[in-house]
């Protein structure tokens, strides 16, 4: 469980979907900070690296495992514009966001400072489009396996938010796409966070992925395999996520939607789907009570 003796840490993972304003979790997370709360804020920048990467006459190309779990194909030229927009464009214009309502934000990729290490996959089983498994050796994508909670921690010493975002850095200094909610739910274990958030253009976790109104209210870990078994398509990764995490020593996770009005306090409240330990894990509110 999360270190008595630190602030209430929450890590943020807002998404980058088409539809999706990250900056739309400004004022809260400015009230959040007001009110001693420490925060890191973990985004994503999809739709519009594919946007970019169309204008650029690269289109992006997706990868299908033969589990059904979908990822971005990432050669050389798809990781410099997923740069372009993830390091540069999205991240700076959260910061800039925060910043206006007096948050002390610090935007940083998981390549400074080795923030985000991990290893890159030496070969990708995939499915191409006539069901066969293919091998892909040249991408250039992987997972976070270790994070410098040192270095965030003397971050939010200094009063500062971290903005992160992928890539991730090799231990011999190569660049590699990494998914956000995983990177994020190896910051929260890393910094013995009490809450992760996954926010994106879902309201949770769906049993029937075409119906809104089969919300999974809560999953506990004896309910992962269920869980597993809902999860289809980009959904497959915030479940790992969320299992990774509370594996890591995280109270909860919350997958819910980054839109509407106030969409971390609802998150907090528990609209979306509510992973714990089991069902005698506090709410933040009773925690802060």
């Amino acid at each position: 469980m999360s270190n008595t003796n630190t602030p209430h840490t929450i890590v943020i993972k807002v998404g980058g979907g088409e539809g999706i304003d990250p900056t739309n979790l400004t004022s809260e997370i400015a009230e959040l900070t007001r009110s001693g709360i420490r925060v890191v804020l973990v985004h994503g920048g999809s739709h519009e690296t594919n946007v970019l990467a169309e204008a650029l006459g690269h289109p992006a190309q997706t990868i299908t495992s033969p589990s059904g779990r979908e990822s971005r194909r990432t050669d050389r030229q798809t990781l410099e514009i997923f740069e372009m927009v993830y390091c540069g464009k999205v991240n700076k214009a959260v910061v800039e966001s925060l910043r206006a309502a007096g948050v002390d934000a610090v935007g940083l990729s998981g390549i400074d400072a080795g923030i985000w290490t991990g290893s890159r996959k030496s070969a990708i089983r995939a499915v191409d489009e006539e069901g066969r498994t293919i091998i892909i050796r040249d991408d250039l994508s992987g997972r976070v396996e270790s994070v410098d909670a040192d270095f965030l921690e003397t971050i939010m010493s200094l009063g500062r938010v971290p903005v992160l975002t992928p890539p991730a850095i090799t231990p011999d200094g190569i660049a590699i796409n990494v998914d956000a909610d995983r990177a994020a739910a190896a910051t929260a274990a890393a910094l013995n966070a009490d809450e992760l958030l996954l926010l994106s253009n879902v309201p949770g976790l769906l049993r029937d992925h075409t119906d809104p109104g089969s919300l999974i209210e809560s999953v506990t870990q004896d309910g992962l395999e269920e869980a597993r078994e809902a999860a289809k398509g980009r959904m497959q990764n915030k479940v790992h996520a969320a299992e990774e995490a509370l594996s890591g020593g995280v109270d909860r996770v919350i997958i819910g939607s980054a839109g509407g009005e106030h969409p971390i306090a609802s998150a907090r409240a528990g609209r979306g789907t509510t992973f714990t330990h089991s069902t005698n894990t506090p709410s933040p509110q009773q925690v802060n009570a």
